[in-house]
């Protein structure tokens, strides 16, 4: 029964039309067999438009990073047919509209039930957030904002996002939430297994915070150990709820040094800034109020 069900072409094709990625086969002249709903998302080109045509004929158009056209000289797939190598790239599309797409390609060799190669393998998906990014973090870095141990906001770059959502907020009249975090036994960890571990340390919390954020939230080293998540639109119960997710994520992972699992924790302070207030008053009181959840037995939050 088994057997049967995995033999099934229709199964298959359901399967890979319900991917978001692009994905698409070739004969070994890299005329297009098959192009799932992925690639029609991505391209704006339907299965129909494509298939029995050369990938190269007005459709893809790959270029890499530089401009150049890749499709009729330096084409990955084109090559994995020839070499059987597997391989993967940035490159750019172009869209049915006329626009150009970023994407990461990887392509491998299909052969035969005797090995020889019949044709190519071609997944892709839309890296534009990702490139918009890294634009902006390389913007960034110009600027000296971004901590270069952890990748978020350094002190300069953090006071600056406190100004500006603390006027934002007063404009709109909309809350704002302000997380302050400390890494707990942060001395004993540097003490213990050496600052290069420290380091190790710092990158998993700060990613784990970051990765449990929203798109328009904001995490800044403010020094040492500590850390601050800027919460716009956030009032107490939903800042209470966050705060505790933000706390567990980082309790539940681990990075692996020479000495075995690096696990830490964190203690936070969290508060709503208030009507009128100060955002600076704001963060002090979050400060006071991590400093609490280290008194009452640290890897907790205190929200005030």
């Amino acid at each position: 029964m088994s057997e049967q069900l995995f033999q099934n072409d229709r199964l298959f094709r359901t399967l890979l039309d319900n991917l978001s990625d692009g994905v698409y086969f070739t004969d070994t002249q890299r005329r297009i067999q098959y192009w799932n709903k992925g690639a029609e998302t991505i391209t704006g080109y339907s299965a129909g438009e494509v298939q029995g045509h050369c990938c190269a004929d007005n459709i893809l158009m790959h270029t890499d990073m530089a401009g150049q056209c890749l499709c009729q000289g330096h084409c990955p797939l084109a090559a994995t047919i020839q070499d059987c190598e597997s391989r993967s790239a940035k490159l750019f599309l172009h869209h049915k509209d006329g626009h150009r797409v970023p994407i990461l390609v990887s392509v491998s060799p299909i052969r035969d039930e005797n090995g020889a190669v019949i044709g190519g393998l071609e997944t892709f998906h839309d890296i534009t957030t990702e490139m918009s990014a890294l634009q902006q973090v390389e913007e960034l870095m110009e600027k000296s904002l971004l901590c270069p141990v952890t990748g978020v906001g350094n002190r300069r770059y953090t006071e600056q996002m406190l100004t500006s959502k603390g006027q934002e907020m007063k404009r709109s009249g909309s809350s704002l939430g302000l997380v302050f975090v400390d890494v707990d036994h942060f001395k004993a960890v540097n003490d213990r297994f050496g600052h290069k571990v420290g380091d190790v340390a710092l990158k998993m919390v700060a990613r784990t915070l970051s990765g449990a954020m929203r798109s328009y939230d904001f995490l800044g080293r403010w020094g040492g150990e500590e850390f601050i998540a800027i919460l716009p639109n956030l009032h107490r119960p939903q800042l209470e709820v966050f705060a505790e997710r933000l706390r567990a994520l980082v309790e539940k992972s681990s990075a692996t040094v020479s000495n075995g699992a690096l696990v830490v924790t964190i203690s936070a302070g969290a508060t709503v800034v208030k009507a009128g207030e100060e955002v600076g008053k704001a963060v002090a009181r979050a400060d006071a109020l991590m400093y609490k959840s280290k008194a009452q037995g640290r890897n907790r939050v205190t929200i005030g």
